[in-house]
């Protein structure tokens, strides 16, 4: 926005100076000039910081979720082996009655 503003202030500058001497013409084309290169550099750096911005923003998005999925990871890791202990224990408890039953068995 600023540029099309810029150039339009410079545009009119320059057309102004048809009635003024080949000097001052000369003096104003180098200022535009000069202006325009400011604006181009500008909007250049401008592009440069969002694009850092950008690239920074995307690794601590990346970080995130690298982080969100070990601690998936880990507690997934960790309900595994509770549901294998609890597995564990009801074969030892089912075994258990499985043999008092046969001794209840025998013994009658």
């Amino acid at each position: 926005m600023k540029r099309i503003a810029i150039t339009a202030v410079a545009a009119a500058a320059l057309i102004s100076l048809g009635a003024c001497s080949k000097n001052a013409q000369d003096q104003s084309l180098e200022a535009a000039n000069a202006v325009g290169a400011d604006v181009s550099a500008t909007a250049s750096n401008a592009v440069g910081d969002v694009q850092a911005a950008t690239d920074q923003a995307l690794n601590g998005a990346s970080a995130a979720m690298d982080n969100a999925g070990d601690a998936v990871k880990n507690k997934a890791d960790k309900a595994g082996d509770t549901i294998k202990h609890g597995a564990e224990k009801a074969r030892d408890a089912a075994g258990g009655a499985l043999k008092d039953a046969g001794n209840a068995i025998q013994n009658h």
